[in-house]
């Protein structure tokens, strides 16, 4: 593991490795959750993670309408959690799509100049965190607390505001 000087740090420094994850947003009547998969671009010295958009998928109106998100990321391999709250907003900045494409995006735009793609930019207040020694220690960390019936140690959690 990582030594980290903050626990903001660590929520961080997690994310840019996780890097994918599932963007919550309200639905169009602000009643329902909604989850997609998306490519974070994670950002601490702007206190912000970016992504890209399509203004056609519907994303803007819900953000429209209720701009509170929260991001999941998981590193299931790595038994590596994140769960990030925050405001979100829509950009049309030309220059951050830019920045942030990558040939993947090809997947679903033609190119970076494509008139559809938006910029979404989450300001996250508060994050939540388990992080644990890796799959094979915490397995081994599991069968021994079957055996002994003492509560295994899995790992650090803990509430972080950002």
């Amino acid at each position: 593991m990582t030594h980290h000087a903050t626990d903001q740090d660590r929520v961080w420094s997690l994310i840019e490795d996780i890097r994918l994850c599932m963007f919550v947003s309200h639905d169009g009547s602000g009643d329902t959750l909604r989850a997609r998969p998306m490519d974070a671009h994670v950002a601490r010295d702007d206190d912000a993670i970016w992504f890209l958009s399509d203004a056609r998928a519907g994303k803007d109106d819900e953000i429209a309408i209720n701009d509170n998100v929260c991001l999941t990321f998981a590193d299931n391999a790595g038994y590596r959690y994140v769960s990030i709250t925050g405001a979100a907003n829509v950009v049309d900045d030309r220059r951050k799509i830019e920045e942030l494409w990558t040939p993947d995006n090809k997947a679903f735009w033609d190119s970076k100049d494509d008139p559809n793609i938006r910029v979404l930019r989450v300001r996250p207040t508060m994050a939540e965190f388990w992080d644990s020694p890796g799959k094979i220690v915490t397995m081994v960390k599991m069968a021994t607390a079957a055996v002994t019936g003492a509560k295994p140690e899995l790992g650090e959690n803990r509430k972080v505001p950002l």
